[in-house]
C-alpha cells in the first residue's frame, strides 16, 4: 500500500475518533457544573468577621491558608460571614449583612453563649477556638471527616450570560438525621477580595479576604423520609468576579446546629 493509500484508509478512523471526542465533550463540560457529595462527611467552618475589627485580620489569614494546608473542598467548606454590628464604629464593611449577624446570634443562642464576638469560628455549628500553643484545627476537621454523613447533597449550576446563576439541588436525609427541624442552605461566596480601609480600628490597612459570602439562601425544609429538591437564582452584583465565585450547600440540624453534610463547587460558564 502506498503512502497516499494509507492516508486515505486512515481518514474514516480519524473521523470516528473525532465524533467520539465530540460526543464526550458535553458531558465533560456539564460535569464541571454539577457535584454530588460522597461517603465522607465534609466539615463546615463558619467565620464571623468584620473589617472594622482590628483582631479579625489574623483569623481571616488563617482561614485563607486552609486550602494550602490540604483542606480542600473534598474535606472542608468555609464560609465567611461579615457581620454589620461594627459598621457604626468608624468603618462600614462593604461585605456585611444584617442577615449574617442574625445567623451568628441564632447560633449563639442555640449554643447558650452569653454574647457574640468577632472573630468567631464555628466548626460543625459549635464554637471553635484555636489553641494558643497548638493549633488543633486540622485534627478537629479530620475527626469530622471520619464520621458518616447524615445527609447526601446534589448540586447543579446553570449560568446565565445576563449575570445570574440558577442553582438546583437535592438533599436526602439519612437514618436518625431525618426529622422536621433539618434545614438546607445555599451560599454564593467569592475569593480573592481586598479592601483599603481608611477609617476605624483597621485604618490604613490593606485587608484581603476569601470565602466571603455574597448571598445566603434558605432555609429550605428537608422533609423526613424522602429527598427534598431546592432551587435558587443568584443575581451577580457589580464588580463580582465570576471566576472567583463558588456555590456551596449544607444541611443543618436546626435544633443542635450539627452540620450533616456540606458540598461546594466553583461556578462555571
Amino acid at each position: 500500500m502506498t503512502n497516499d493509500e494509507q492516508k486515505e484508509a486512515m481518514k474514516p478512523h480519524i473521523f470516528v475518533a473525532l465524533l467520539a471526542m465530540l460526543g464526550t465533550a458535553p458531558s465533560a463540560l456539564s460535569s464541571q457544573c454539577a457535584a454530588v457529595s460522597g461517603e465522607r462527611r465534609v466539615a463546615l467552618l463558619e467565620l464571623y468577621t468584620s473589617e472594622g475589627c482590628d483582631s479579625c485580620p489574623p483569623t481571616d489569614r488563617w482561614v485563607s491558608a486552609l486550602p494550602a494546608r490540604g483542606f480542600g473542598l473534598e474535606r472542608l467548606v468555609v464560609l465567611g460571614f461579615h457581620v454589620d454590628y461594627w459598621n457604626h464604629l468608624g468603618w462600614p464593611d462593604p461585605y456585611a449583612q444584617k442577615k449574617f449577624t442574625d445567623r451568628q446570634q441564632a447560633a449563639s443562642a442555640r449554643n447558650r453563649a452569653r454574647f457574640v464576638y468577632t472573630p468567631q469560628l464555628l466548626l460543625d455549628g459549635r464554637d471553635f477556638r484555636r489553641g494558643l500553643v497548638r493549633d488543633d484545627g486540622g485534627e478537629r476537621i479530620a475527626a469530622l471527616n471520619q464520621r458518616p454523613p447524615g445527609a447526601s447533597l446534589r448540586l447543579a449550576l446553570n449560568p446565565d450570560p445576563a449575570g445570574a446563576l440558577s442553582v438546583t439541588g437535592t438533599a436526602t436525609l439519612h437514618g436518625s438525621s431525618a426529622h422536621d427541624a433539618v434545614q438546607t442552605y445555599v451560599a454564593l461566596y467569592e475569593n480573592n477580595l481586598a479592601s483599603r480601609v481608611t477609617r476605624g480600628e483597621n485604618r490604613g490597612k490593606h485587608l484581603q479576604h476569601d470565602f466571603v459570602v455574597r448571598e445566603l439562601a434558605g432555609p429550605f425544609r428537608a422533609w423526613q423520609g424522602r429527598s427534598t429538591q431546592f432551587s435558587h437564582t443568584f443575581r451577580f452584583g457589580a464588580g463580582w468576579k465570576t471566576k472567583d465565585l463558588h456555590v456551596s450547600a449544607f444541611v443543618q440540624d436546626g435544633v443542635s446546629g450539627e452540620i450533616l453534610q456540606a458540598l461546594a463547587l466553583r461556578t462555571c460558564g
